[in-house]
């Protein structure tokens, strides 16, 4: 039932969008035309972060195309922007039309601008849409004849905000499993037809491996713990300093390296026992503080499956994680590290993440045992291969089907 309310609202907004779609379109005739593309790319930003970094790698997926990759929100910092460009495609900041909330109306425009020049390509092409508002928008205004796809990294607003434009997507690809449940239940609860859950195809994440034989940079005299993320609210950042502070009341050895800006997440400040780099946009800092720390500890109250984890797992950590998104699936307790019992009980989760660091530092055989088995099982299935033949199979088949 909330779904048909949906698409009946969505098509009343668009009665109202309809005259500055069309003052676009309209724009767009008198404009230099953006040029031809196999591929148009959507994504809301290039600035650091998990689904950022795997948008850069699906642009580099596919050397052999012509594709334009269309940003729509201001970045935050400059991130990802080099991998974007090293594709070799076009890369096209809109934000200062989309992304100002002063001027809406700026943005309804560029969706008949945007939405006129994809219409009027010579040759057909494909749209994908990773995590983008913007494109959602827009896929309305686009003939059936492009094929669109989305991606969704994980349960989240995007769950909610693509309901009424399900019908204008092809293809949905999820990263996580666990996930792809969770919507199944989502378009349950909202009366969304099956035939769009039908539509939801897997690919998993990858990662360029590090070459072997890894060399481990081994610390001795303290458990060197790595936290790689923002300090927003889910992430949850102050349980992992809240632990290191509890551990260290007890005796424990424990120093923490904070990979990412989390300031904003951190309730009781900086501790002067541990470092914090920041965003960080060379990996060969992330690389070597990966190799020398031996756990990762994530806290968070949602996922899809963290870029993180497979990056820490290929360099040796062990994992301290909550069971969320598809994480219980490649963190089996005391073979690759250890689980949180449950997702929202803190204080219970602080309790448990120093028993934890407890068990780590007085047996460092399990410890080293369990960093083996990650380093092994990252190089059997975190490898960037398989990500990239997955994307350009799907991508290939959209295209042979608007060009047969």
């Amino acid at each position: 039932m909330r779904y048909h309310l949906l698409i009946w609202k969505r098509r009343i907004e668009d009665l109202f969008i309809l005259p500055f779609v069309a003052w676009g379109r309209w724009r767009a005739t008198h404009e230099e035309n953006l040029g031809e593309y196999d591929i148009w790319f959507f994504f809301p930003f290039w600035h650091t972060g998990g689904a950022e970094k795997v948008h850069a790698q699906l642009a580099n997926a596919f050397p052999d195309r012509k594709a334009i990759i269309i940003f729509t929100r201001q970045a935050q910092n400059e991130g990802f922007r080099s991998e974007f460009e090293r594709s070799g495609h076009k890369v096209l900041d809109i934000s200062r039309e989309t992304d100002d909330r002063t001027a809406y109306w700026r943005n309804l425009v560029m969706r008949g601008r945007i939405s006129h020049w994809i219409r009027k390509q010579s040759t057909s092409c494909v749209v994908l849409n990773g995590q983008c508002n913007f494109a959602y928008k827009i896929s309305r205004w686009l003939p059936e004849t492009v094929p669109q796809i989305e991606l969704i990294h994980s349960l989240n607003s995007f769950s909610y905000i693509r309901i009424p434009f399900l019908n204008f997507y092809r293809t949905t690809v999820m990263i996580s499993r666990n996930r792809i449940m969770d919507h199944l239940n989502l378009y349950e609860r909202y009366g969304i037809p099956r035939s769009f859950g039908e539509r939801i195809l897997y690919i998993g994440n990858g990662i360029l491996l590090p070459q072997q034989p890894l060399i481990r940079l081994t610390q001795k005299g303290y458990l060197h713990i790595v936290y790689a993320g923002r300090g927003t609210k889910e992430k949850r950042v102050y349980l992992v300093d809240d632990i290191a502070r509890a551990s260290r009341s007890i005796g424990l050895p424990v120093k923490v390296s904070y990979l990412g800006a989390v300031d904003e997440g951190l309730r009781n400040g900086k501790d002067v026992q541990d470092r914090y780099y920041g965003n960080v946009s060379d990996f060969s800092i992330m690389d070597e503080v990966y190799r020398s720390a031996d756990i990762l500890m994530i806290t968070s109250t949602e996922e899809g499956f963290p870029m993180v984890v497979m990056e820490a797992m290929a360099r040796g950590c062990a994992i301290i994680a909550t069971p969320v998104g598809d994480i219980p699936i490649h963190v089996a307790p005391y073979g690759n590290g250890w689980l949180f019992s449950n997702v929202h009980d803190e204080k219970k989760i602080v309790l448990e993440g120093v028993q934890f660091l407890q068990q780590a530092n007085k047996e460092p055989e399990l410890l080293e045992k369990i960093q083996a088995n990650n380093m092994n099982y990252a190089s059997l299935h975190f490898g960037i291969q398989e990500f990239e033949q997955h994307w350009r199979l799907l991508i290939e088949s959209m295209i042979k089907i608007v060009n047969p």
